[in-house]
């Protein structure tokens, strides 16, 4: 894998966030996913502000990955290197989108979620494939059968997953990390509930290290 995804695969967990008002919360979400051991994060472009937040969490926290997500053109890559994204993760698997990120040499993550897109994948040279929607396509048994005939792939499933499951995910090895939102909801962001948000993280970084542990 490459350094931004041996990170990531080191932090074990992904926030995906959706930021409506960038600059009264985009630092303060950055300082509390860093004080919770997750210096990472995952800013969709489903929201306008996208490229805003990321340069803002860029500012407020230099040393933290933050990558965009929910892209589904190349403008929006563009958009999103400029304002400082070190990695670009897409819905689904467009081979222009991801051609384009390897001339830059950005690491790019699509959603793959059948053996086809697998294949699709393997040709374009991946090592790291995003699987959205995980639970609602068949969650870690469909990762797991996926993972028989496409061994050379890390998986970062994303999609219903958060403390409820996320110790069963992390424990297979497979899995490079989990995306998830359950530690960056509306409510908490809305609220600027940074405390909260912290807590969420530190408890997550605690169940990825004991699944590691016990991983088979």
């Amino acid at each position: 894998m490459n350094p931004i995804s041996e990170k990531i695969a080191e932090i074990g967990i992904v926030p995906v966030i959706k930021l409506e008002t960038p600059r009264r919360d985009a630092g303060p979400l950055a300082r509390a996913l860093c004080t919770g051991g997750v210096p990472v994060a995952e800013v969709t472009f489903r929201a306008a502000g996208a490229p805003e937040a990321i340069a803002l969490m860029k500012e407020t926290c230099p040393d933290m990955i933050v990558g965009a997500g929910t892209v589904t053109a190349v403008e929006q890559i563009d958009q999103a290197l400029e304002a400082g994204a070190a990695f670009v993760v897409s819905p689904g698997l467009d081979p222009e989108l991801v051609e384009y990120c390897q001339r830059l040499g950005v690491p790019v993550y699509p959603g793959c979620t059948t053996a086809s897109e697998y294949h699709t994948a393997l040709k374009l040279g991946l090592e790291v494939i995003k699987f959205f929607p995980a639970e609602q396509s068949g969650g870690l048994a469909k990762i797991k059968a996926l993972a028989a005939p496409f061994p050379q792939f890390q998986v970062m499933p994303t999609g219903g997953i958060g403390l409820h499951n996320l110790a069963e995910y992390l424990a297979c090895p497979v899995i490079a990390a989990c995306g998830g939102s359950y530690m960056v909801t509306a409510k908490l962001i809305g609220e600027q509930n940074w405390e909260e948000i912290t807590r969420l993280c530190r408890e997550s970084r605690e169940i990825a290290a004991k699944a590691r542990a016990n991983r088979i």
